[in-house]
Order: C-alpha cells, then structure tokens, then sequence
C-alpha cells in the first residue's frame, strides 16, 4: 500500500506531467501546442522567403525580353517550386500555425487533444519541404508547374526526377495538414471549458474548424493523384497517358476538387483573423454573429462546387460550364455577408487606428478587387479570352496575397505580444503596412490590363 504522505499532491502531479525535457531530446520531444504553433509560423515564413526570393528572380528574368538571368529549365523549376512553396509550404501551415497556437487558448483547455500527432505534422511538414529545396538545389527540381499538368508531368516530358520529388513532398505536407486538422477538430467539440458553446466561441476558432472540415475532405483528392501520378512515372501504369488508354483530364479534376477549395482553406482563415481584428479595435463585437458563422459554413460548402471554372478551356459541356458558372458568382454572396457585418461593425464601433487594423483595411480593398475579377472569370466567354494571360495570375494573387497575407501581417502584430511577449513598434508596422500595400499594387495591378493584351 502506498502511504497518503508519498502521493504528490494536484499541483506537484501537473508539475511532473507538465514538466519539458531539457536538451536536444527536450526540443525534439516538445508537445506544448504554443511552441508547435510557434515552429510552425516561423519555419512557414522561412519557406515563404524563400518563395519571395523565386519570383523576384522570375521578376528580373521577365524583366527584358531574351533575358538571360537563368536559362529556361532553371526558370522552369523555380516556377514550380515558387508555386508549390506559396501554396504547400507557406499558406495553409502558416493557417494552421495560427491555429495551434490559439485554438486551446480560445476554447479554455491545456493543450490540444493529439498534441503528439501535432508535433509529428510539424516534422512531417518540414520533411515534405526539406526534400523539395534540397531537390531543386541538386538540380532535380521540379519542372511542371506547381499544378503539374499531365502529359506534360508524365516521364515522357518531364524525365528527371523533379516531378517524382514533387509528388513525394505533396503527399509529406497533406499528411501534415490531414494530422493538424483532426487535431483541431478534436479539440474545438471535445475540450471546450465547460459552459462555452459552440454559439460562444471566437469567429477566429469557428475559421480554423471549418477550415479543418475542408482539408479533411480536399487533401485526400489530391494526395490521390500525386501518388497516381508518381506511379505512372515509376511503375509504367496509366492513369494519364492518352496513348494507352488513361485520360489527362482526370488529373486536372482531381487536382482541382482538392485547390480550389485549397483556396478558401487559405481564405478562411483569414476571415477568422479580421473578425478578431475588427472587432478589438473597433471596441464592439462584431455585428451579425450568426451570419457570419454561417457564412463561413457556407463558403465551405460551396467552395466545393467551383473547381471546373479553372477548366473551361477544355472544351467541356455547355450545361456543366453553366453550372459551374452560376455557382463561383453565386460564392460571392457569403463574403459579401461578412464584408457588410465588418463594415457595419466599424460604421459603429470607436475606431483605434493601430497597425493591425490597417492591415485589415488593406485587405478589404484589395481582396475587393480579387473577388470582382474572380466574378469576371467565372463567365466562360471572358474566361476563354483572357486564359493563360496575366489577368489570370494578377487575380490568383489578388485573392491569396489581398485575401490572406494581409490579415495575416495584421494577425502577427495583433497577436504578437502574446507569442512573444513583446510589442511591435506602431510607427514600424504602419511604414510596412503601407510598403506592402504600394508594392503589390504596383506589381499586380497593371497585369488586371495587360492581362486583355494578352
């Protein structure tokens, strides 16, 4: 029997369990959600440095005709690989980093439900984008685009091993993002503190859940395909190839069942962020709070149901091109929801104009523009004029840089003290927030033109 006098008691029990490990073994063996969440965030912004430094060499490439920065199979791989990083090993886990961090935080528990399965989608995370920099770096980049179109993917066209590498880090990441999303889920139904309903919690968890719903069931599609089409690269089967009888056509389906939706698993999040943004610093709650709930669910549900408008140049049937056509303008409606309970919220709310909400308004203005040009888009005679122009590429950014990078600047200085104990100066933050703004405007802007020039 055990004396009562040898039983710790509650404090010294949370204490020995609670207690972290010293040294390396320590590092590698953290379960601590704040410090998985913080490797998360600083390893995504790494990775999207990286992915900066790619497009200003793809900047200064296109820069003149005839350039001659690079040659052409190098600037092929730092395409894909400037794609694959802002879309894989920036955007989502960035997203999700958020998450972990305050998540527990905001629904009133320790940790999060697997905090073990966390820390093992971080390492898988950095393992998938390890392998495709040390691949590019050694010359086997990929080299199909970071959406790796067949044929043009198939070893027929593409016969290094870039692709191979490609498809191998797709499956390291979504498996990551798979992991980090169950846990999510777990945590927001099954460790709430008790009395706080799901119609309580913060808008920023209701973003990260939904979010955890989608990437449940997108990352599978194209976890799918990328391990089709690595088999068709490496055991001759034929998924893809035309000539023996596979169809080309279905990867871009697959593909696109899984990134359009990859889109709002981006966008989401941001909302949750500007929601939280918006209504600190506007000193009211946010107007509308069941609507914006629901609008969030909704743009879930009907980010399911667009991926075909990045195919209508493929000669589909007219009845589907409409469908898909009425249903990415009809998308439009639930933004257009939280943009009018965000701007009601500030019409009466007592403004505090500080760094995190200027970022905000920088993002409804340019995530504006993005949404209006995705609206043009869906209509197939425009689509079909202005395909494979920079039109295409000004949106695509408008919408993922307008729509998540700037709540996300915002999100890092609003949260900031919280990770790190410190404030970030004001004065800084408004110079950045202004550079950042005039610089993508003055980068993309002009291509909403050119793009009809084309």
């Amino acid at each position: 029997m055990t004396s009562a006098e040898s039983i710790p008691n509650g404090d010294e029990a949370l204490a020995t369990t609670w207690k972290k490990s010293r040294g390396i073994v320590g590092w590698f063996s953290e379960v601590d959600h704040v410090a998985i969440g913080r490797r998360f965030l600083i390893t995504a912004m790494c990775f999207f440095f990286a992915g900066g430094i790619e497009a200003l060499i793809m900047r200064l490439q296109l820069a003149r005709p005839n350039g001659h920065l690079v040659s052409p199979d190098t600037y092929n791989r730092i395409f894909s690989t400037h794609g694959s990083t802002m879309m894989f090993l920036f955007a989502v886990p960035v997203m999700q980093g958020l998450g972990v961090c305050f998540v527990p935080l905001m629904v009133g528990t320790r940790t999060l439900a697997f905090p073990r399965l966390t820390a093992y989608a971080y390492y898988t995370y950095v393992i998938g984008g390890l392998l495709l920099y040390v691949a590019l770096f050694v010359g086997n980049g990929p080299d199909a685009g970071w959406f790796a179109y067949t044929p043009l993917s198939l070893r027929a066209y593409a016969p290094g091993k870039g692709v191979d590498v490609w498809s191998q880090m797709i499956t390291f990441t979504e498996l990551s993002g798979l992991a980090t999303s169950v846990s999510l889920i777990v945590t927001v139904f099954r460790l709430r503190a008790p009395g706080m309903l799901l119609a309580r919690i913060p808008l920023f968890v209701w973003a990260l859940l939904v979010t955890s719903f989608m990437v449940v069931f997108a990352m599978p599609a194209i976890m799918v395909a990328s391990m089709m089409l690595a088999m068709d690269r490496l055991v001759t089967t034929h998924y893809f190839d035309a000539a023996r009888g596979g169809d080309p056509l279905l990867w871009q389906h697959l593909f696109w069942f899984f990134g359009h939706p990859e889109v709002y698993i981006i966008f989401v999040p941001a909302l949750g962020i500007v929601s939280s943004i918006v209504e600190t610093f506007a000193r009211r709650p946010v107007y509308g709070y069941p609507a914006m709930v629901l609008s969030l669910v909704t743009t879930a549900v009907m980010g399911f149901g667009l991926w075909v408008h990045h195919m209508f140049a493929t000669g589909l049937p007219q009845i589907g091109s409409s469908f898909f056509t009425a249903s990415s303008m009809i998308i439009a409606l639930p933004t257009g929801v939280q943009f009018f309970c965000w701007i009601g919220t500030l019409w009466t709310g007592r403004l505090r104009l500080r760094t995190p909400l200027l970022y905000v308004l920088a993002f409804l203005v340019t995530f504006l523009i993005g949404g209006l040009t995705g609206v043009m888009l869906a209509a197939v005679p425009l689509n079909l004029q202005v395909h494979d122009t920079f039109f295409v590429v000004a949106h695509l950014h408008y919408v993922l840089i307008g729509g998540s990078l700037f709540p996300l600047l915002g999100g890092v200085h609003y949260w900031f003290p919280k990770l790190s104990g410190r404030l970030m100066s004001e004065r800084l933050g408004a110079v950045s927030c202004g550079l950042v703004l005039l610089g993508f405007h003055l980068t993309f802007s002009r291509s909403t033109s050119s793009g009809f020039m084309g």
